[in-house]
Parts: structure tokens; sequence; C-alpha cells
């Protein structure tokens, strides 16, 4: 395969670093190379509290968990998500025993069409979980317009646009809290693993404790001696202050999390570099639909044709030049068996058009000139024979 989704992420010097850890400690599971890697992370978000877990996934599961109890939301409330996203936005809402709401999407910035969210608000909403998708910001100054002053939580997914930015704002930072995934087709990796942001205390402490199995002990340790006084006939040791998961992640893990991160901003660079070439190219086809985004930081290189059956051609011509390529995520994930026995897929005219008609290939810090100028090539051989 010439151009894959993802390369071989870990460079010598990761592996190189994760030796001589390895070497150096006889602790791997989580402890202070964790929280290390949460501060530096913390430092690079611009938030106050950072919470390392093992995937992305778990990071939106344990943000929704905590909030529940937080925020005291009942069965059946309502968390408002897009038609178009990774089913672990929508997994969590399920199993937390609340009712997601689908909005359709636009195709400027993919993710909410904002007057249909305004008419999805209710009595019963209780957040609103936002996709940043294939590193595109979605407009979170409207969002919360939206919202006003409204008991309503704000949620951002960013496991797929580390470093998007609106202004000079990171998203992730704009809701309550933001989740990260670095898995191994992420900006950055740590193989496996994801991270919670949030400047809320509260949310914070009831993070640390649901990670780890509601241990008091996991708490920052100026917390300790008021909770041994309220609960003196409980060893500290083993006192349980909620119900809790093991979404821990290990030392290794973080060890590769803090050599990715120094390097992680010249990757969101080249990615954006890639991204601007790659909008050059499709601006000479009036067949594919322009996204031109701000404050992007690329996760792929979207092609988004007008029509569906030129869609389905340039697939699988690109693919004889060895170029892999996927579904623009999940296009409408309501005709996904696992939703659409319960929800009606209709409705979705732009989640459907994205299903039909788009698809993405890899961009990532390995996408050379090269490359690119093979790309180019090829785009101009189909479009010319059409």
């Amino acid at each position: 395969m010439f151009w894959k989704l993802q390369e071989d992420v870990l460079n010598k010097r990761d592996l190189e670093l994760l030796i001589e850890f390895i070497k150096s400690t006889s602790r791997f599971t989580q402890f202070t190379n964790v929280r290390k890697f949460e501060e530096k992370f913390s430092q690079w978000q611009k938030c106050k509290n950072c919470v390392y877990v093992n995937s992305g996934s778990s990071a939106n599961f344990l943000l929704i968990n905590a909030l529940k109890e937080l925020n005291k939301w009942l069965a059946g409330d309502e968390i408002i998500v897009p038609a178009v996203t990774w089913p672990t936005n929508i997994g969590p809402v399920i199993q937390n025993g609340l009712k997601p709401i689908f909005v359709d999407v636009n195709l400027k910035d993919l993710a909410f069409d904002y007057e249909r969210l305004k008419k999805s608000i209710t009595k019963r909403t209780r957040a609103i979980f936002v996709t940043h998708l294939i590193g595109i910001p979605a407009d979170m100054p409207l969002i919360k317009k939206i919202v006003n002053r409204r008991p309503i939580a704000i949620l951002e997914d960013c496991c797929e646009s580390q470093g998007a930015k609106i202004g000079s704002q990171n998203v992730g930072s704009f809701g309550i809290g933001g989740t990260f995934s670095f898995y191994w087709g992420h900006h950055m990796t740590t193989v496996e693993g994801g991270m919670i942001c949030t400047d809320s205390e509260e949310l914070y402490k009831i993070l640390l404790l649901k990670r780890s199995h509601g241990l008091a002990r996991e708490l920052p340790f100026k917390y300790h001696e008021e909770i041994r006084k309220k609960h003196k006939n409980i060893d500290f040791k083993f006192l349980f202050l909620t119900d809790g998961f093991n979404m821990r992640n290990t030392e290794l893990h973080a060890e590769i999390g803090l050599s990715q991160l120094k390097r992680v901003d010249n990757y969101i660079k080249i990615r954006n570099s890639n991204y601007a070439y790659f909008m050059e190219l499709c601006g000479k086809y009036g067949e594919l639909i322009l996204l031109k985004p701000e404050g992007i930081s690329s996760f792929s290189l979207p092609f988004i044709f007008k029509d569906r059956i030129k869609k389905m051609q340039f697939q699988k011509f690109i693919a004889k030049y060895g170029i892999e390529s996927r579904p623009l995520i999940s296009g409408n994930l309501l005709l996904q068996p696992f939703l659409k026995t319960y929800y009606n897929p209709k409705n979705f005219n732009h989640a459907d058009f994205l299903h039909n008609n788009a698809f993405y290939i890899g961009n990532n810090q390995f996408v050379d000139t090269e490359r690119l100028r093979m790309l180019s090539k090829t785009m101009d051989e189909f479009f010319k024979k059409r």
C-alpha cells in the first residue's frame, strides 16, 4: 500500500525512551508518570485539570457518567448528539441510561445543523455533545449562544481534532469537559489512550474517583484528611466514595505520550500544510465540495462529491494506485444496525449525503510532496477522462 491511513508513528527515539524507562522502574501501573503526562497535557491544552484514561471511548463514557452523578441527571434525560459521529459518542449516552437526540449536520464544518439544534432543545435536554469532526472546529460561540443561560452542559469530543482552534482558544475548552484520543491513527499516540480536560475542580474529583473504582485515595492529597475525618469507621486505603470503573492507563503509555507531545505541534503544522495543498487540488474540479474552515487541525483529506456515482468510481480508481480510504466516519449513524432498530434514520439529509457521497484518505506527518504530487496526477487523470 503506497498511501496508508497512518504509518509507523512510534519513531526510534520513542522506542529508546520506552526501553530506558522499562529498565529504570519497577512500577508499570498508573503512578507518577501518568500524573506527569496529565500535567504536561494540561499545559499544552491550557486547561486546569486532565485525567488520563485507557482510550478516547472511555474518556467519553467517564465524562458522561461523572456529569450524570454531579448534576443528578435522571434516566431518560436527553443528550443532543450529531447524526455523523463515532459510535462511542452515542454508546456512553445509552449505557448511562440517557436518551440520545440526533440532529442532522451541516456541510460547512460538519457539526450540527444549527437551526435544527435550536429546535431540538427541550425541557429534558441536559447536555449537547459536540463532535469536532476530522479536525474541523464546530461553531462553539454559536452553540454557547444557542444554549444561552439554560442549565445545559456543553461537552466536546476532540478525538480527531487535537489542536484545532477558534481564534486562539483550543477546542475542548469551551464547555464543561473535552475528550481526546491518542489511538494509533490520531494526531499523536500513546498506542491506546485518552484524556479528559476540564476547568471544573468538582468534575475533576469525580473523574479521578470513577477512573479507579471510586477509591478516595485517588483524589489529590489535599482532600485526604477531611475525608478521613468524615469516614472514620472505614480504612482510608479501601474507602469508596462513589461507584467506579477501572479505566486507568499505564506508566508505559504515559512515557510514549510525553515523548509524542513534544512533537505534536509540528505534526499538526505538517497536516495543515498538506490540507491546504489538498484544497488547491480539489478547487480545480467543480464536482467536489470544499471544506475550508478556520482553525483546522487536519485529521484526514476528505473527498465530498456532488455525484454519488463519481464518488464510487474515484474511490475505486485511487485504490488501484495504492491509496487507502475510509467512509467519512459513520455517514448517517442511524443507518448502522445497532441504532437502526430503535431510531428512524430518515430526515437526516446532510448525513445521508455524506453517507453516500463522501470518503477520506489519510493525512499525517508522513504525507509528503511526492505523495501529494502523485495524488494531483491521479486526480487529473480521473477527471479529464470524465
